[in-house]
């Protein structure tokens, strides 16, 4: 009974302090569904990441906060507010998320797991050989709250965006990756080292101080190192 007592004054804690967030107010005043709108448009006012005219790749849009950001930056001043932007459309975007997403007008959306090569393989159709100009990932697994097998799992998806990154992405294309700050977070750093020309960690003010989750950003594929082919 105390466990449980325990666990409703959580919950009450969460839900006060999440209905007096800054960010979540924001949220419902410019029509996003999620705070973490305010992440990505950070991370955009501080890098210039998204034009109009871009191929973005939204991964883990659910509920579609960071489609509704790049959807307000690829239309006219005057086609809406916030999230609420309608009409003529700039760019391409194409989310892809394993949960059902609201549609968003303008945006094409994939349901299914970024881990398949079936799914993978749709994406890429969509694509259509053009080069993507940023791709943005939020994905995140299932907490399990063992940060050895959490970190890996986190670590998993982010090898995967990069991979997808390294053959997408333009010349000059731009990677935003969510990774946790904690257990193999620099192997993930070294990772983007090694293939961007640019790499920047950030935290935007956004995300909660008590989240570990923070941002690396990569900007300009290296040239991928041609290996010599042995002498016979």
């Amino acid at each position: 009974m105390k466990t449980q007592t325990k666990s409703k004054k959580v919950n009450k804690q969460w839900l006060h302090d999440h209905m007096n967030d800054t960010y979540v107010k924001l949220a419902q005043k410019d029509g996003y569904r999620a705070r973490a709108a305010y992440k990505l448009k950070e991370i955009d006012e501080e890098l210039h990441l998204l034009k109009p005219g871009q191929i973005v790749v939204d991964l883990g849009a659910v509920p579609g906060a960071w489609s509704q950001y790049v959807r307000r930056k690829f239309a006219p001043k005057e086609a809406g507010v916030g999230g609420a932007a309608v009409g003529a459309l700039n760019g391409t975007i194409i989310a892809l998320d394993v949960l059902d997403f609201e549609p968003i007008e303008g945006v094409t959306f994939i349901r299914g797991d970024f881990r398949e090569e079936a799914v993978v393989a749709e994406l890429e159709a969509l694509i259509g050989g053009r080069p993507v100009d940023v791709v943005v990932s939020d994905m995140a697994p299932n907490l399990s709250g063992i940060e050895s097998a959490d970190s890996a799992r986190m670590a998993d998806l982010v090898e995967l965006a990069v991979d997808f990154a390294g053959k997408h992405l333009s010349p000059q294309g731009a990677l935003v990756c969510k990774v946790f700050h904690g257990s193999g977070y620099s192997q993930l750093a070294k990772l983007f080292k090694t293939r961007f020309r640019i790499v920047k960690p950030i935290k935007p003010k956004a995300s909660r101080d008590k989240s570990s989750e923070t941002f690396l950003v990569g900007i300009g594929l290296k040239p991928v190192p041609v290996v010599p082919k042995s002498s016979p």
